[in-house]
């Protein structure tokens, strides 16, 4: 078939890198980026190489960066857009750019979408799968945890061609049952039965605690760019803090304020850290005054 339930999509991203890498096989990983891509590929024995994202390309990586005999090795490259952690959307031009790059060189793209439904009114996030041809070379993993507050019930799926998703089908028949029936009856019933108002609700919250973020940011002389989709705030440390680790364990220690380095998403996401917008309005709120007087 070619849709694959998956016991999360952090389990089948981590297993279609199993199902196509060999030792000494190249995978292509956005910088900064979850740190799954990362991880397995090493785990795999593959060797990742890092595409850059940088703020002047509007967090896209510069495919025409990447030597020629890397792209020569490389069985897979990863996407994820909306994007973890920055926040940025691709557009169909973009995912056109990869389809022929990936045709070209023969590789299969893993397309994380896991955040495409958490968005601005207004934005709406393309699929890869949009574009002609892209079927032929890309895969795209959704997640329920994120539109549906289904996080911990480990329930997430992969979509594409089935010669494509076979290498992945394999490694879960021979590594699990699937996820539990109960659970994909109710991600069933998420998908056809939650009404419409659902999304504008929750895209609605994360709006209002984006906003909340964003300018007790500014109020303290923290430059960070409005989002258009996932929870995430993504911002550059301010002076005078010399590193993205320093910083975050200032606000640990002075203002019993948790946020993730930016250096933990990669070398490229040094300088910067990001916010979650998963925790209650009062909770974020104390957060953010901890955060303006910690730094006043």
């Amino acid at each position: 078939g070619e849709v694959l339930a998956l016991i999360g999509s952090k389990e089948g991203l981590a297993h279609v890198i199993w199902g196509y890498v060999d030792p000494g096989d190249v995978v292509l990983v956005p910088d900064p980026g979850y740190p799954v891509y990362k991880a397995h590929t090493l785990l795999a024995g593959g060797e990742p190489y890092a595409m850059p994202l940088l703020r002047e390309r509007g967090w896209l990586p510069d495919l025409a960066r990447i030597p020629e005999e890397v792209a020569a090795r490389a069985k897979l490259l990863f996407l994820n857009y909306p994007n973890n952690p920055t926040g940025a959307v691709a557009d169909l031009d973009f995912f056109q750019e990869v389809v022929e790059f990936a045709r070209a060189h023969g590789i299969v793209v893993v397309h994380d979408a896991a955040y495409s439904e958490i968005r601005d009114p207004g934005c709406r996030p393309p699929s890869i799968l949009q574009v002609e041809g892209a079927r032929d070379v890309a895969l795209e993993f959704h997640s329920l945890s994120k539109p549906y507050n289904m996080t911990g019930w480990r329930i997430g799926f992969a979509v594409g061609r089935a010669e494509l998703l076979g290498p992945l089908a394999t490694i879960k028949t021979n590594t699990d049952s699937g996820p539990f029936t109960a659970i994909q009856e109710a991600a069933v019933a998420a998908l056809l039965e939650a009404p419409d108002t659902w999304l504008e609700r929750l895209n609605g919250l994360y709006g209002r605690r984006r906003r909340l973020v964003l300018d007790a940011l500014r109020a303290v002389g923290i430059e960070a760019e409005a989002p258009r989709a996932t929870f995430y705030v993504w911002a550059r440390i301010p002076a005078p803090f010399a590193s993205d680790g320093e910083f975050v364990a200032y606000l640990l220690r002075e203002a019993g304020v948790v946020v993730s380095p930016g250096s933990a998403y990669g070398e490229h996401g040094s300088g910067y850290f990001r916010i979650s917008l998963t925790i209650p309005d009062d909770r974020l709120a104390e957060a953010m005054d901890r955060l303006r007087t910690s730094l006043a």
